[in-house]
């Protein structure tokens, strides 16, 4: 089948008038195939099937009926990745109800953005992360909300998780009739650069997911897949969990958080043979002193959420025997850009490049001054033409309006908000957000690809690069540094990290000032916020910020 009726196929299975979530996701599937192997902090690992999905997740569904839950409400979990995580999340959407993910990581106030945002009263929470709910400054009381505590813990008027499932009947709860249309998954924007907006995505949002992971990811039935990403974003929920689970593809989950050790651990343990992480998770990796298991199985490793600068792939190289792929998307449209691993649209990697539209998904760049195509090789706005792009579900934000400068004014294109460039062979190349881009003397420079270059200084562990003001040049480059453990930020350091960005990029973009920093700036999926760095430099600088 070829991708193109391939995409055709999907999109019409999940924009169908009438549907069952829970049918195509699950109870399709033979009962007997794993879905998930879940693995612990210590290495041991356990096994669910979708026979035991099904029946659990019937259980889990009439506990929360119990609680009142039905057709549109919203769910919320703040746990860790396990079988109670994706069991609740399938029995959500067998009652027809909304699903809204937290990330563990999240302090109060975040978290309350998203429950009173989305609506959501009932919140099914792991006993660690309970005390992030408690009324105080950041955590307005909700007399409303029901607090589900997993395990049997439960404490303060909540009800425990284990006692509900085991006072709910056995029987199967009836099918509720969606469909593609309809609402399921309510979460909020990473907040790059603002206050995150409420998205609904609709039930049709799986098909591009699915469509991602067969051909960006290049995923089979016999692949050992594992997405480390977190499933409290967009990311990890679809690439770890709701993808696998419409392709019948068995997924692995790690509990707890990132670790050189573990990571190592579970690659080898399971002889994974797909990977897709962060390109901190890589960074991470090759900053660390574990060395690398010997006999790794690893056939395709792939990146995501951020730009993957080119030490990463120098290092994977050597270490890994292949390359990681790039890959671009978005929590609004998911992921339409992709270095492919499938062999019908994989082409040799280009240093920089985020790739070529996934299939159902047709992408430019378009002119700053006008919305019209900018030409091979021109920097310009990332943009999605919605009519030729049949995966595309975004339509609007939670509060209507919020999108109207995510569309050209005749509403052909969706504009991603990033500035890059596509060049004659129709592979895409990431500059900055279209915020971030610094106008010096004239000139339009991306940070990204002096951050590359930066980040390629064996003294260097991240980086960012921003504009600052400048009475003459309207804005000079500034370069904020995260040193390796154990670096010194000398004067003669930052004149190296200087002439390093004159030789290998250009003379005259170079960082005017090096500022050896901590740690960036980050949202909790871990982008940096380079508007954040901006404004503490206009501070010090006593320049306003310009409206």
């Amino acid at each position: 089948m070829s991708a193109a009726d391939r995409v055709a196929e999907l999109t019409a299975t999940f924009t169908a008038p009438s549907l069952d979530v829970a049918g195509l996701l699950c109870d399709q599937h033979p009962a007997d195939r794993v879905a998930f192997t879940v693995v612990d902090g210590t290495g041991g690992a356990s096994t669910l099937s979708y026979g035991e999905l099904a029946t659990d997740s019937h259980r889990y569904a009439r506990a929360l009926q119990g609680l009142g839950v039905g057709p549109g409400d919203r769910v919320a979990t703040l746990m860790g990745k396990g079988t109670d995580l994706v069991t609740l999340i399938l029995a959500i959407w067998r009652l027809g109800a909304v699903y809204v993910p937290l990330f563990t990581a999240f302090a109060p106030q975040a978290i309350a953005l998203r429950l009173e945002g989305a609506g959501a009263h009932v919140v099914v929470v792991d006993p660690d992360q309970r005390r992030k709910l408690n009324p105080g400054p950041d955590m307005p009381d909700d007399p409303r909300r029901r607090v589900v505590v997993t395990g049997t813990a439960a404490h303060h008027g909540d009800v425990s998780l284990a006692d509900l499932v085991a006072a709910a009947s056995p029987e199967p709860v009836p099918a509720v009739a969606t469909s593609g249309d309809g609402p399921l998954v309510h979460m909020f924007t990473s907040g790059t650069t603002g206050k995150p907006k409420g998205v609904v995505h609709p039930v049709s949002y799986i098909a591009a997911w699915q469509i991602y992971l067969e051909y960006g990811l290049g995923v089979t039935q016999d692949s050992t897949y594992w997405c480390a990403a977190d499933p409290g974003w967009a990311y990890g929920l679809y690439a770890a969990i709701v993808a696998p689970l419409a392709a019948g593809i068995p997924s692995l989950l790690l509990s707890g958080g990132f670790s050189p050790e573990t990571t190592w651990r579970t690659l080898d343990d399971h002889q994974v043979t797909d990977f897709t992480a962060a390109p901190t998770v890589y960074r991470g990796l090759r900053s660390s002193s574990v060395p690398v298991p010997g006999a790794l199985r690893l056939e395709r490793a792939s990146s995501a959420g951020e730009p993957l600068t080119p030490e990463v792939n120098e290092w994977a190289g050597a270490a890994l025997g292949l390359a990681v792929h790039d890959h671009f998307g978005q929590t609004e449209v998911g992921m339409p850009l992709a270095n492919h691993h499938h062999p019908e649209l994989r082409r040799p990697l280009k240093a920089g490049s985020m790739g070529r539209p996934v299939p159902g998904w047709n992408l430019t760049v378009l002119a700053d001054d006008k919305d019209e195509p900018a030409g091979p090789g021109l920097l310009g706005r990332v943009a999605i033409d919605v009519a030729a792009s049949p995966l595309m579900t975004f339509r609007d934000y939670q509060l209507p309006g919020q999108s109207d400068a995510k569309f050209t004014a005749d509403g052909r294109y969706y504009l991603t908000g990033d500035a890059g460039r596509v060049d004659s062979d129709g592979d895409f190349f990431f500059s900055s957000r279209d915020d971030d881009v610094i106008i010096m003397a004239g000139y339009r420079i991306g940070p990204f690809e002096i951050e590359s270059v930066l980040a390629q200084h064996p003294a260097v562990a991240e980086c960012s690069v921003i504009g600052a003001p400048d009475e003459v040049r309207g804005e000079v480059i500034e370069a904020y540094v995260v040193l390796r453990h154990g670096t010194e930020g000398t004067e003669e350091l930052a004149t190296e990290l200087q002439l390093l960005v004159k030789t290998r990029y250009a003379a005259h973009a170079y960082p005017r000032t090096i500022h050896f920093i901590d740690a960036l700036p980050k949202t909790p999926s871990g982008k940096t916020q380079r508007y954040l760095l901006r404004r503490r430099r206009r501070t010090e600088l006593a320049t306003p910020e310009p409206r």
